[in-house]
């Protein structure tokens, strides 16, 4: 399989119609028709359900939307390997690919990446936020150089830099909820709350100790993968948002608040990335002043 063809492909999802795309990629349609049946054959599933003689229109298969996933990450892994292998050795420009979740840590990556801007300024930082799931899939995949991650590290997979700060668990609330009248939250507090809850797979673990109930014994009304979205559900009313404290800036809203949970629950974080890892210039600039400052 062909990166052009590849290429070829992903014009045809875009458009939604051959015709389309081979005016997009300049081509014959019958050029394009058979470069894409080639494909098909070579795999041996059909990819493209192509429209009836009043349509034009082409939808992907099942296979068609995978193909389609991970022809978008090879192409962008391709990229980003041109991008390493040209830079001259002389200079450090480039570009540094972290994935993390929602944490006030990425504050001391962002201070890592200031004081390099001043020696190195055609660095150029790019954050994908997720879940533990995203950070650690498209770091496994070559997407990301780095990856922030809370608790344990794999360390058979990963080589990890442990982060001087913790985040602390606590909860997101309305300000004229009754829980907002105390400095903190007990596991009793919650257990008749309708709660909302990251919904990673690992979120649970010190959570559940700490709550001393299994999730599925709790009332829980909804779950986010990102703070902000949990946050418009709490100011609606809908639950209480357990989540980690400094992501919402509740001291600029008025109708949010923070309380921390009691017993105390922090976690630690760590900044990681492959083992074996050859990394670009900017990445490696990055990771220097990574171990120099923490």
């Amino acid at each position: 399989m062909e990166l052009r063809v590849l290429q070829y492909f992903l014009a045809i999802a875009r458009e939604q119609s051959i015709v389309r795309a081979a005016e997009s990629l300049h081509l014959s349609q019958p050029t394009l028709s058979t470069q894409i049946k080639n494909m098909e054959q070579e795999l041996g599933k059909q990819l493209l359900i192509r429209g009836t003689k009043g349509s034009r229109k082409v939808t992907l298969t099942e296979e068609g939307m995978i193909l389609r996933k991970r022809a978008e990450e090879i192409l962008d892994l391709v990229k980003k390997a041109e991008k390493e292998v040209t830079l001259s050795d002389s200079v450090v420009m480039g570009d540094v690919y972290i994935g993390t979740g929602e944490t006030d840590a990425v504050r001391l990556i962002a201070k890592a990446a200031r004081s390099l801007q001043q020696t190195y300024p055609d660095i150029c930082y790019h954050i994908s936020s997720g879940n533990a799931e995203f950070v650690l899939e498209r770091l496994d995949k070559g997407l990301i150089d780095f990856g922030i991650v809370f608790g344990s590290v794999d360390t058979a997979k990963y080589n990890a830099l442990k982060m001087p700060s913790k985040d602390i668990w606590g909860v997101l609330m309305r300000r004229d909820s009754l829980l907002a009248e105390q400095d903190s939250v007990s596991p009793e507090d919650l257990w008749d709350k309708p709660l909302i809850i990251s919904h990673q797979k690992n979120q649970g673990g010190a959570l559940n100790t700490w709550m001393k109930k299994e999730m599925s014994e709790l009332n829980i009304a909804a779950t986010y993968n990102l703070l902000f979205n949990a946050s418009l559900m709490v100011d609606e009313g809908l639950g209480y948002a357990v989540c980690f404290d400094k992501i919402i800036n509740t001291a600029d809203n008025g109708n949010l608040c923070f309380r921390p949970l009691s017993p105390r629950l922090e976690v630690e974080m760590s900044i990681i990335w492959k083992k074996y890892q050859v990394f670009s210039k900017p990445a490696e600039k990055l990771l220097e002043k990574l171990k120099e400052t923490f």
